[in-house]
């Protein structure tokens, strides 16, 4: 079946992403409220794009309906998400609305160019290893890092509405994605998933590594 294909040749880069320090600490809520705060502004750069990137695969599949109409329905859940995360900014104590104006750092930048300029010139069905990158970290934060980070910072659930909500929505997703991913025959089509999603787990390494963090040791 693709997605366990999938699974396993993406290993490496599953294992670099966790590796990563700022990862490792806040999955233990190990971090600064600093640190959370500028996670989520680089989660709001990215995330802004997630419906303008399916609508630009979206448009690319023509010969592919059941794709289509999998990325509708994608659409129509993530419209608007990256204003969740504007509020848990504020929330915070940070500057929502300088988050708002203000730009990315370069990691995150180059990893939004990279699928813009795949789905574009290679093969618009490669944005789908972008998608089981994105939704299995989430879920991974959402379910592990967000309590802690809540329970060490003593921040309220009001800044954690991101996380929270992507944690039981994004295994729904995982759910419906493994059977679409199952239902994947061609070649052409799983070659550039996987090419996709090799390259965005090291990007979104990149992402991660890129936020300023100071490891916090709680007694």
């Amino acid at each position: 079946m693709f997605f366990q294909r999938l699974v396993a040749e993406t290993a490496e880069g599953q294992q670099t992403l966790a590796s990563v320090p700022q990862i490792q600490d806040g999955l233990t809520g190990r971090i600064s409220r600093d640190t959370y705060i500028a996670y989520l502004t680089e989660a709001y750069h990215h995330v802004k794009h997630t419906v303008p990137l399916m609508q630009a695969a979206r448009a690319g599949l023509d010969a592919h309906d059941r794709f289509r109409h999998a990325l509708d329905d994608y659409i129509a859940e993530e419209t608007g998400h990256e204003h969740w995360i504007l509020s848990d900014i504020k929330n915070c104590g940070g500057d929502a609305e300088a988050v708002r104006n203000g730009q990315p750092r370069e990691a995150t930048q180059s990893m939004v160019d990279f699928a813009y300029d795949y789905i574009a010139r290679v093969n618009p069905m490669g944005f789908f290893g972008m998608v089981f990158v994105l939704e299995g970290t989430s879920v991974r934060l959402a379910t592990q890092g967000a309590e802690a980070v809540a329970k060490n910072l003593n921040l309220g659930p009001e800044c954690f509405s991101y996380l929270t909500s992507h944690g039981s929505l994004d295994m729904e997703h995982l759910v419906f994605f493994q059977k679409l991913m199952d239902e994947i025959t061609n070649p052409d089509d799983q070659a550039p998933i996987i090419e996709v999603a090799k390259a965005i787990f090291d990007r979104f390494a990149d992402v991660f590594r890129s936020i300023p963090h100071d490891r916090v040791v709680y007694v």
